[in-house]
């Protein structure tokens, strides 16, 4: 099983990044989480990973994950059942892993509603399977990178690619731009677009 990747970070997106690793490229599935943490493009990265098949064409999707805490989270999330990995990315792209964990311990139904696909019998049994699961100990991410352009693109091609109708999207990232103000770090402005929607 692959456990990381470690190499030349070719390109970065909010979505994905793809990592050159002795002349060949991986493309890795990322969440905002992570797309916060790490360096940009030509700079040396090194990522968790977890590999995903699907059962009906066996074809495999890989995630990438800055920290081990992160992975532990998406891997207990898809242990759920009716929870897969593009609703456990979409999960940790909406809350950081302590603010989803407190969410679980303290059984926050409406809280996990709040993403994409998630209906109130899902957040029910995520709660009931994952609350003596979840860390307790975990600290708060740091959302300090700020892209140095095109914020609105970035965001908008973010959501489209998590499966928002572009128009709809639009909307939503023109919100929050104008809530955060243009200098706003793109996760920012794509978590409280994630509200929105």
């Amino acid at each position: 099983m692959l456990n990381h990747i470690e190499g030349k970070l070719l390109e970065k997106s909010p979505t994905h990044v793809v990592i050159d690793c002795n002349g060949m490229g991986y493309m890795l599935n990322i969440s905002l989480n992570t797309y916060s943490k790490i360096q940009q493009v030509n700079n040396p990265v090194k990522l968790l990973t977890h590999v995903s098949v699907n059962q009906n064409d066996f074809t495999q999707t890989a995630f990438g994950f800055f920290e081990e805490s992160e992975r532990v989270l998406f891997r207990q999330l898809i242990s759920v059942s009716g929870v897969g990995s593009a609703a456990a990315r979409m999960f940790l792209s909406s809350y950081n892993p302590l603010e989803l964990t407190q969410h679980i311990i303290n059984g926050n139904v409406g809280a996990l509603k709040n993403v994409k696909g998630i209906g109130e019998k899902t957040a029910q049994r995520i709660i009931v399977d994952l609350k003596n699961k979840v860390g307790k100990n975990e600290t708060l991410p740091d959302f300090t990178f700020n892209p140095n352009n095109k914020l609105k693109e970035e965001a908008l091609s973010a959501l489209v690619m998590l499966g928002f109708v572009r128009n709809t999207a639009e909307k939503a990232v023109d919100k929050a731009i104008a809530t955060l103000g243009a200098n706003a770090a793109v996760e920012d402005v794509i978590k409280l677009a994630l509200k929105s929607l």
